[in-house]
């Protein structure tokens, strides 16, 4: 009998959950940035719905390496020196599958890590190209990920749609890598729609003031904020400037970025990715090279399918405008 009482303890046990096992996932992010947590807590909710939950059968160590996004070249190499410190420990550290967060983190630390043959997931990527994939579909061996890339294309669709006679837009970006891509990008597609964008760059600590007051010397009919680590950075102090700018310019703003808070948002309408959708992806990616085996260079990059819109009912009224019934039937009131 006891003999028996025995082996059903052991086979019990056996069947619990070991909260000391289980999958070890590594996430190494430069830059404290809003939406990146959002990108990061939907990927840990869908990798949850999926049964892999931390803290039982999933531990995850986050590495957010701070970063002066406006620092000199001593200062860069020295992030650049944080990140392939910590590619090194992860390499050693042998985890399961390695989340990176951003440009920076991705392009920077790939190499290391997945020749150490432990899968990569990038997200937050805006161009995907930028960090060694394929296109915009496809990365490469041992890697995936998913894309915060909107076609500008599908932006300047809409905000003609929105604006009929739109003809000239300015935008302020910095030298980010991804912002200068987009907006060179953009320029060539909205040339095919018979819009002209004008550009100014700033450094990443620079006011936007002075460049928007020479767009607007230059006859813009709207600005475009692109995605931009600029519009980020300092509690969002350059869209809070634009926003500011626009009242009294009353020249509308078009985002293909969402971010900020209430007082800090410096368009009309946005058209945009939603970075908890794009984290979300990240978590199904995830849960299929864990659970399923699943090789990373056979997932295809990821990408939010539908676009996002939003209209800011409030910035509608203070700038006097009025958009086509069309357009504020496809977007939803901004939060």
């Amino acid at each position: 009998m006891k003999r028996s009482l025995f082996v059903a303890l052991v086979l019990l046990f056996c069947a619990l959950p070991c909260q000391g096992a289980g999958y070890r996932i590594e996430i190494l992010q430069v830059g404290n940035v809003d939406a990146f947590d959002m990108a990061v807590t939907a990927a840990k909710a869908e990798l949850a719905k999926n049964g892999l939950i931390e803290g039982q059968n999933l531990s995850i160590n986050r590495t957010v390496i701070d970063a002066d996004l406006d620092a000199g070249i001593w200062e860069k190499a020295k992030i650049f020196l944080k990140i392939k410190n910590q590619a090194a420990r992860i390499a050693s550290a042998k985890p399961d599958l390695v989340i990176t967060v951003g440009t920076p983190a991705t392009k920077y630390s790939k190499e290391k890590i997945i020749g150490a043959g432990i899968p990569l997931i990038f997200t937050g990527v805006a161009i995907p190209e930028l960090v060694g994939c394929k296109s915009k579909t496809q990365a490469g061996p041992g890697f995936t990920g998913a894309t915060i890339y909107m076609d500008p294309k599908d932006v300047l669709q809409l905000a003609k749609l929105a604006l009929p006679n739109l003809k000239v837009m300015g935008v302020v970006h910095s030298d980010d890598e991804n912002a200068a891509a987009y907006v060179q990008e953009a320029k060539t597609k909205a040339s095919q729609l018979g819009i002209t964008i004008h550009s100014r760059q700033v450094s990443k600590s620079d006011k936007l003031t002075p460049a928007a007051k020479e767009l607007v010397a230059k006859g813009i009919d709207a600005f475009f904020i692109p995605i931009d680590v600029y519009y980020a950075l300092r509690d969002y102090e350059p869209t809070k400037e634009l926003r500011a700018f626009t009242h009294n310019s009353k020249i509308p703003g078009i985002a293909s970025v969402l971010g900020g808070h209430k007082g800090s948002r410096g368009a009309v309408l946005y058209i945009a990715p939603d970075f908890r959708i794009v984290g979300g992806l990240t978590g199904k990616q995830a849960v299929k090279i864990l659970k399923e085996g699943v090789k990373p260079e056979t997932l295809p990059v990821a990408r939010q399918e539908k676009l996002d819109i939003h209209v800011d009912l409030v910035e509608l009224k203070a700038l006097d405008l009025q958009l086509p019934m069309q357009v504020l039937q496809l977007a939803k009131p901004l939060d």
